[in-house]
């Protein structure tokens, strides 16, 4: 929580924090500008203050909407920095850096430096701030950085966003599913084409054309959703292939992760679906997978490490016969994957809940759960996946608003 960044800073003896970055979603600026909508600028937070908002002249008024300080550029000088670089803009930036440090009464110590940039840039950009300012040690962090431990645990206005965004993405689940059944099947084949009434195959393409348009009437952003059918299917992180058309009997996983328009927080779920029927053995799989997310609810206690409820999903799946990646490290059959992982202003946080994990579930955090089994020469996969918050009473609360049906009739 933001709360904890006073604390954190001072376990990582940090005189004060920079997020800096282009113009592309920036986590840590969005968390730090209280979700301000602001493409660019800079955040300095001197451990013990507020932070303080740098931005372009332009996007002041907009940065004032954090209930922060703001200053733009021009307020530290900037005009006279680059014609003092003679226009090498990364050069008057390393300058505006300096010049904040000194208005905010930062002579020496450590300075964190978060936030996104391209790689190339920030390498150069480093060393010319590092040259300037000797009095200053610019750091960065491995493994768990001071934002990675501050999403962890969500407080009462995140969660409350986090929930917004789960309900109106099980709607558009709803509205997806009942788009499909209005469908039929063009024939009576196993493997008969979904059709519309002129006809007309129903393609990957037209599935996620109108899942797109769901989620944009509900001010949500797509994030690289996956819709894959049969082989695809079992093949954990393909997108699917848009030209395809939909088929009876064969098992679709589709992972909805979209986040609040305009970057902000996530919601995370995943449905398996069989259209018209289920095969025999989409079906025993199915039926696996069902069991395996089970065992791991009843494998939840607050304080417990999250490897744990992984490693019960694993010796169960072990049992039935499946590599996993305990067993089988590399396989790319059977339960290849982690359990779940944290979800807010990132897709993936912390904490993970993978076998090697040293994290533990605690009050705050947001976690997906999701067991699967996948094996692409059978051209299966399953996956159920459900969005969960650790409440005060250390309980799992389900955020997502859908049922975990695997056959979706069609009644076109």
């Amino acid at each position: 929580m933001k709360s904890y960044l006073d604390a954190l800073m001072h376990t990582r003896d940090l005189a004060a924090l920079i997020v800096a970055g282009d113009e592309s979603a920036n986590p840590a600026r969005t968390y730090l500008s209280n979700g301000a909508r602001i493409t660019g600028g800079i955040i300095l937070k001197v451990r013990g203050g507020a932070p303080v908002l740098v931005v372009n002249a332009m996007e002041t008024d907009e940065a004032a909407k954090s209930g922060l300080q703001v200053l733009s550029y021009f307020d530290l000088g900037y005009a006279d920095l680059v014609k003092a670089a003679d226009g090498v803009r990364a050069k008057a930036d390393a300058a505006l850096w300096g010049a904040l440090f000194r208005r905010f009464d930062v002579h020496a110590g450590r300075i964190g430096i978060y936030g996104t940039s391209d790689l190339s840039v920030f390498t150069a950009f480093l060393r010319e701030i590092e040259a300037l300012y000797p009095q200053y040690q610019f750091v960065g962090e491995l493994d768990l950085n001071i934002f990675d431990e501050a999403y962890l645990t969500k407080d009462a206005d995140e969660v409350l966003r986090i929930r917004s965004v789960a309900a109106r993405t099980s709607e558009v689940l709803r509205e997806t599913w009942d788009f499909i059944a209005s469908h039929r099947a063009d024939n009576e084949r196993a493997d008969a084409a979904v059709v519309d009434a002129n006809g007309d195959p129903l393609t990957i393409r037209a599935v996620k054309r109108f899942m797109r348009r769901a989620l944009f009437e509900r001010e949500l952003e797509e994030h690289g959703t996956i819709f894959a059918q049969g082989r695809d299917a079992a093949v954990p992180h393909s997108r699917g292939e848009d030209a395809d058309i939909l088929r009876v009997g064969q098992s679709i996983v589709f992972d909805l992760f979209p986040r609040e328009s305009g970057g902000g927080y996530f919601h995370d779920c995943t449905r398996t679906w069989c259209i018209g029927y289920a095969p025999d053995a989409v079906q025993r799989l199915y039926d696996e997978v069902a069991t395996a997310f089970q065992i791991a609810l009843d494998e939840f206690e607050v304080g417990m490490p999250s490897k744990a409820m992984q490693e019960a999903v694993q010796t169960y799946f072990e049992e039935r016969g499946h590599a996993t990646s305990r067993s089988t490290p590399g396989t790319t059959d059977g339960y290849v994957h982690s359990l779940g992982h944290g979800v807010g202003l990132n897709i993936h946080e912390r904490p993970g809940l993978g076998h090697m994990s040293k994290d533990t579930l605690q009050h705050g955090n947001v976690i997906s759960i999701e067991p699967g089994l996948y094996y692409p020469d059978q051209g299966i996969g399953v996956r159920i996946e459900d969005l969960f918050y650790i409440d005060a009473r250390g309980e799992l609360v389900n955020l997502t608003d859908f049922p975990h049906d695997l056959v979706l009739p069609l009644k076109g």
